[in-house]
């Protein structure tokens, strides 16, 4: 017997969202889900990119020659609103806008942004201009990171790394660690934010907490990243318990 059926849009009606993101990444996800969960009818699908654990500026360049396989590795059959390439520091070595001319080759009709772009617009949004930096990365991708902060404008009021190159490390990073940075940054730092830059670093538990303490504006990788993508996608509905970003459309 062969059944009848109808068919509709599918899910996703409100926007539909992809994230590359990279193989060693065990923090992303979660994150995402937490943030969407309270959204109908928007549909978030991921894809890996291949990523040696040591992360180097040789390491994190090469990604851009897998970006192209990673994004058709997406359902070809949705039309994506926002695509986010899912890593902070390959972003700040390959550069924002290669990263969106390189996806935008597999889905030209989508939007596309990364962590960097995402906390450069969140910062711009919330008219910071003094930042306290806090990274996990060894100098030399730290410092590549700091250089396109400081080019899009802010000032580097306050700089902590946790210099820890290997990936699996920096997801087991504990909350605590990244509270007792943010809030020693604060202490010692003239900076109207707290930025925490690292997709693998579990901040979004933190954000409000270190916010309520010391009355500073707190960025993360992923909390901006995930912002900017709804925001662009046309969803602007504030979301608690994630910070004061949560709370601002992507223009006032």
């Amino acid at each position: 017997m062969k059944l009848g059926f109808e068919v509709d849009g599918g899910i996703g009606t409100r926007a539909t969202l992809g994230v590359i993101l990279l193989s060693a990444d065990e923090t992303l996800e979660p994150e995402f889900a937490r943030m969407v969960a309270p959204l109908d009818e928007v549909a978030l699908y991921h894809s890996r990119i291949r990523m040696v654990n040591e992360i180097r500026a040789d390491t994190l360049g090469q990604m851009e020659a897998d970006l192209p396989l990673a994004a058709a590795l997406l359902p070809r059959a949705r039309d994506f609103d926002v695509i986010g390439y899912g890593c902070t520091s390959a972003a700040s070595v390959i550069g924002s806008e290669t990263v969106a001319r390189t996806i935008q080759g597999v889905f030209p009709k989508a939007q596309v942004t990364d962590p960097l772009a995402a906390i450069i617009a969140a910062g711009h949004r919330l008219g910071i201009k003094k930042i306290g930096f806090i990274s996990p990365y060894v100098a030399a991708v730290s410092a590549r990171m700091r250089e396109r902060l400081e080019a899009a404008g802010f000032e580097i009021a306050g700089f902590g790394s946790f210099e820890e190159a290997d990936d699996r490390v920096v997801a087991r990073i504990t909350e605590a660690s990244i509270e007792e940075a943010a809030l020693c940054m604060a202490e010692h730092a003239s900076c109207d934010a707290i930025v925490a830059t690292c997709t693998n670093l579990r901040c979004l538990n933190v954000i409000e907490r270190v916010e309520k303490k010391t009355g500073i504006t707190m960025l993360s990788s992923n909390q901006a990243l995930g912002w900017h993508m709804l925001r662009l996608a046309g969803v602007h509905a504030p979301l608690s318990g994630m910070g004061r970003l949560f709370k601002c459309d992507l223009q006032g």
